[in-house]
């Protein structure tokens, strides 16, 4: 039970990293797509962006074709907005798939765990009725020899 338990633990992990990770994606992804509505325009975008968790800027934006996305462990690549558009797509995709697959995954080691626990449960109870059993046939036992098991009716 305790490996179901330890594999129950990781992919709820999982599924939390990737719960967090979807919405950073559609953002990014819905980001670039608005980019690329507006690469015919003339007129930059006056934006807000955050520099730290309490500091923010602001910044005129010209009509762009290229954006730099931050990949992880350091590296941040250029694309063209295309180019960004699918990959942060096919990301996007990636994740949902693996999230679902981690909530099937999930399913499954429950019901196991619950099918586990049950038959433990099952085993421990017959164990006890068989205990139970075995001492009151040592008690019909002892009784027909002669000894005498309670307290006399005298």
């Amino acid at each position: 039970i305790s490996k179901y338990q330890f594999m129950e633990m990781n992919l709820q992990r999982r599924m939390a990293g990737l719960k967090d990770k979807i919405p950073e994606i559609q953002k990014t992804l819905d980001t670039v797509r608005f980019l690329k509505l507006r690469k015919d325009e003339t007129e930059p975008i006056e934006t807000t962006f955050e520099l730290n968790e309490t500091l923010y800027s602001r910044a005129n934006i010209p009509a762009t074709s290229e954006v730099y996305i931050w990949l992880g462990a350091n590296v941040m690549l250029s694309y063209t907005t295309d180019e960004a558009e699918t990959l942060l797509s096919s990301k996007l995709a990636t994740a949902n798939t693996s999230l679902s697959h981690c909530e099937e995954d999930l399913d499954f080691l429950r019901e196991q765990i619950t099918t586990m626990e049950v038959a433990t449960a099952r085993v421990y109870n017959w164990e006890v009725v068989q205990k139970r059993k075995d001492k009151a046939g040592e008690e019909v036992t002892k009784g027909q020899s002669g000894e005498k098991t309670g307290p006399s009716k005298n």
